[in-house]
């Protein structure tokens, strides 16, 4: 893993207290994103990880302005992204690209690859002229490891590791700043996986680019990022860097999801012997609306208290852990090393 870069200024990407709420098919609003803040440094490789259900996505969508906050801000190089004009909005998504999960969906199956990737490049003006548009098809397509020769065929006749990597080619024609990769190698086989995860590793080493990498796989962001934040209903519940996360976890919410990793299965801990609150420590119903830490009806820590119910735990950095935080009261003084 390469180490990220130290002493930067300013980070390219800040998440300010943002968030979005939904309406609940039961009535109240849910928030998907409940008060998140992050950073991204130029040249890092920041991992976001949780449940199915935490908000990553969302997260991911309102970054881009996909979709609008209710709350917070987004600060791209200093500027406020919620309040860009058109202009502005243009040239940030030129700088800031995303791949998504599912290849397939996100390109036209009756366009070819080499036209896929030319539309890119003339709406935002990268290439002047068809013949110079199609000499950087190629040479993108080859830097992806793909046969510039297939630039004419369709996306049904790539594999799905193939069409990924047309994905990420497409998103890396406008030579942005900040790549953002939403779950990007969990619909492929692990051979395939592996393929473009050494890809983004290339491209790291030689572009210096830097991601937003959102993934559920822990292994994943383990190998790739150089810090990880777990989410937990829409809130950071710890970040720091991957090898103090995972291994020394300070957060019941991120052993659970260590445990289930090895197991298949979310298991915190085990939880306390007749606790009413959550019986197996089923994920909670995301229209509630209580009070205090998001995660107390499933944690198992013997100190857990009405505290945990009265307030929002604030992030509290662990010690011997450089930039290593958790947000829980009765977080130790000395974080659980992780078997």
């Amino acid at each position: 893993m390469t180490p990220s870069p130290s002493g930067a200024p300013d980070p390219l990407l800040e998440v300010r207290d943002l968030r979005k709420r939904f309406r609940s098919r039961r009535g109240g609003d849910v928030f998907a994103v409940d008060g998140l803040d992050l950073h991204v440094a130029p040249g890092e490789f920041l991992g976001l990880v949780g449940e199915s259900g935490c908000g990553k996505s969302t997260t991911a969508r309102l970054v881009l302005r996909l979709l609008e906050p209710d709350g917070g801000d987004v600060v791209w190089k200093g500027r406020s992204v919620p309040a860009m004009g058109p202009a502005e909005l243009r040239a940030f998504r030129r700088e800031v690209q995303i791949v998504f999960q599912d290849p397939a969906g996100s390109l036209n199956p009756r366009h070819t690859v080499e036209r896929a990737l030319e539309e890119v490049l003339a709406v935002h003006r990268m290439v002047e002229g068809r013949r110079g548009r199609r000499q950087r098809v190629r040479e993108l397509l080859e830097r992806v490891g793909l046969d510039p020769d297939d630039s004419r065929r369709h996306p049904h006749q790539f594999s799905g590791g193939q069409r990924q990597r047309v994905a990420i080619a497409r998103a890396l024609a406008v030579e942005p700043d900040l790549l953002v990769l939403d779950e990007p190698v969990s619909a492929l086989d692990v051979s395939e996986q592996a393929r473009v995860l050494e890809l983004l590793e290339t491209l790291r080493r030689e572009l210096g680019l830097t991601c937003l990498l959102i993934a559920h796989d822990l292994s994943v962001v383990r190998r790739s990022c150089d810090r990880v934040a777990v989410m937990y209903r829409g809130r950071l519940v710890e970040e720091g860097p991957v090898d103090a996360v995972f291994d020394a976890p300070a957060h019941p919410c991120t052993r659970g999801l260590l445990a289930a990793a090895r197991t298949g299965r979310f298991v915190p801990s085990a939880l306390p012997q007749g606790d009413p609150s959550r019986p197996g420590g089923a994920f909670p119903d995301p229209a509630e609306t209580e009070g205090g830490c998001p995660f107390h009806p499933r944690c198992p820590h013997p100190q857990r208290d009405a505290a945990c119910r009265a307030g929002r735990p604030p992030m509290v950095e662990i010690p011997h852990g450089t930039g290593h935080r958790a947000a829980c009261i009765k977080v130790e003084t000395s974080p659980r090393k992780h078997p």
